[in-house]
């Protein structure tokens, strides 16, 4: 199994409220020349958790990182206009907590981050550790 050091949050960076899935997201990173889709967790507007890549491979989400982090995105991110919003649902937040939740028990030392953290993008569009501490996430486990 590999080392996980770090839990990546993404957002697609989609209008609000237009539905997209795994299988789009992988013909998206395929059409940029990549094997395929690069998130290991996908979470569309209903809340349902689409799988992406295994777990066990590495993902393709944040450059310089992606050996020992497991990448989690949210279909949304962009208001009507293009601009940066957070557009989760709350069936969304749910189920990235759950998901979230049970990574922690799996891989302890864990911490939580979002792609603007290691990239100049404002992806995923909300403030992660802000919504950690709101969570109840353990600061040790909030990537600073």
């Amino acid at each position: 199994m590999r080392k996980i050091d770090l839990i990546i949050i993404h957002c697609t960076a989609t209008k609000e409220g237009q539905h997209f899935t795994a299988s789009d997201i992988d013909r998206w990173h395929k059409a940029k020349g990549w094997r395929g889709i690069g998130y290991h967790y996908v979470y569309l507007l209903d809340g349902t958790e689409e799988k992406g890549r295994n777990i066990s491979e590495v993902g393709a989400h944040t450059i310089g990182y992606n050996a020992t982090s497991i990448g989690i995105v949210y279909v949304g991110g962009l208001d009507n206009n293009g601009k940066s919003k957070d557009t989760r649902t709350a069936e969304q937040e749910a189920a990235m907590i759950t998901r979230i939740e049970q990574l922690l028990k799996e891989y302890p030392q864990a911490k939580i981050a979002g792609h603007y953290q290691f990239a100049n993008k404002s992806c995923p569009c909300f403030d992660i550790p802000k919504w950690c501490r709101e969570i109840g996430i353990d600061e040790k486990n909030i990537y600073l």
